[in-house]
């Protein structure tokens, strides 16, 4: 590291900082006039599928769009608030030939970013930072970067168990926490005055049950009730969420009544910013289970967040998963998670391991001052 700056930052700039395939959406719509419009959600994975989304690769060969694409509201600004908390380069793949044009831009739109910062192919698992910040799941996956965080967009929504965020503040809340678990310990925390508790951990891990047998013990927190497009396959999971469908879930995002949204396994968990203030007028703290990506929001939206890992062994894990009613795709996919949401224990603030329930239970009741009655 260099200077003043503890990390380094790579940010990606086709539908990160620069508008792309929203623009190329948006061009074919005016050229062909599709009927009905070519919609963002349609593109949801990545290269060629024999759909009429195909046709915003054409605008990928042509040199204007390079020189024209708009910059993302916002862009500038959280590159320079970026630019005062990690020393910031540039990760971008683009044709050989546009090399010139793309460079051009991001030193005219982003003069914070030094022109040997930027740095120009595919191979991004070759760039080795601190944080990588990419809306592209094979660019997250393969990373180097000991924090690989991944901009959701439409194509990623399967992504799971990586750290994931849906917009810029969210990023630069990460990076804050990134910071501080370099130097600061968890016991800087007021566990007292703990406004909100979140039990993070991977799926199989028993945090839900963890939770519900914490929350037995005490009054003084109360749970958060989430949402989710999956449907209810267990009582147990049935009591964590509100089943709505994708449509109803989309437009509770896109209305604002969600701070947090998140896809896993395939399927869209979120919170309403209103359910957790109305536990906490009545004077109570709150009690959930998310994954590290509403952990985050949570942080990023509310004081005295306190996260919680629940780090359990990968054999106990699989078989907790593989005893799911649930899907062969969905067990894989939370399978697939498990070595991802590994290192996100590094950025929580404890870390419960245990074999047997009743140690995790012990060890949580011991961190946030509940007396452990049997």
């Amino acid at each position: 590291m260099k200077g003043k700056y503890r990390l380094s930052t790579a940010l990606d700039i086709d539908d990160l900082l620069m508008e792309c395939t929203s623009y190329a959406i948006r061009l074919a719509n005016e050229k062909y006039k599709f009927d009905p419009p070519l919609s963002i959600y349609e593109v949801n994975s990545w290269g060629k599928t024999g759909r009429r989304t195909d046709v915003i690769f054409e605008y990928f060969s042509d040199p204007e769009f390079y020189r024209t694409q708009p910059v993302y509201k916002g862009a500038k600004e959280f590159v320079d608030k970026l630019s005062q908390m990690t020393e910031v380069f540039v990760s971008t793949a683009i044709p050989p030939e546009f090399m010139g044009i793309r460079a051009r831009r991001i030193m005219e739109e982003f003069p914070q970013i030094p022109p040997d910062h930027i740095y120009m192919g595919s191979r991004k698992d070759k760039i080795s930072t601190d944080i990588l910040f990419d809306d592209g799941m094979h660019n997250v996956v393969r990373s180097n970067a000991r924090y690989p965080i991944l901009m959701r967009r439409p194509w990623n929504q399967d992504a799971t168990g990586m750290l994931a965020v849906n917009n810029y503040n969210e990023f630069l809340r990460v990076v804050e926490v990134i910071a501080d678990s370099y130097s600061v310990r968890p016991e800087r925390y007021s566990l007292q005055e703990a406004s909100i508790v979140v039990l993070v951990g991977p799926s199989g891990s028993g945090k839900s049950k963890i939770a519900r047998q914490v929350l037995e013990k005490t009054d003084r927190f109360e749970k958060l009730v989430s949402y989710t497009t999956k449907d209810p396959t267990a009582e147990t999971e049935n009591e964590w969420y509100n089943y709505v469908s994708l449509n109803e879930f989309r437009k509770m995002c896109e209305s604002g009544e969600m701070f947090q949204s998140t896809m896993y396994a395939g399927h869209a968990y979120g919170s309403r910013k209103s359910d957790v203030e109305a536990i906490l007028a009545t004077g109570k703290h709150v009690m959930t289970t998310m994954d590290i990506c509403g952990a985050m929001s949570l942080k990023t939206n509310f004081r005295n967040v306190i996260t919680i890992y629940i780090k359990r062994e990968k054999r106990a894990l699989l078989s907790s998963i593989l005893r799911k009613n649930s899907s062969i795709e969905d067990k894989v996919r939370r399978i697939i998670a498990i070595d991802p949401e590994e290192q996100n224990a590094e950025i929580c603030d404890y870390v419960v391991e245990f074999d047997r329930y009743d140690d995790a239970i012990a060890q949580i009741c011991e961190i946030l001052h509940i007396e452990n009655r049997s």
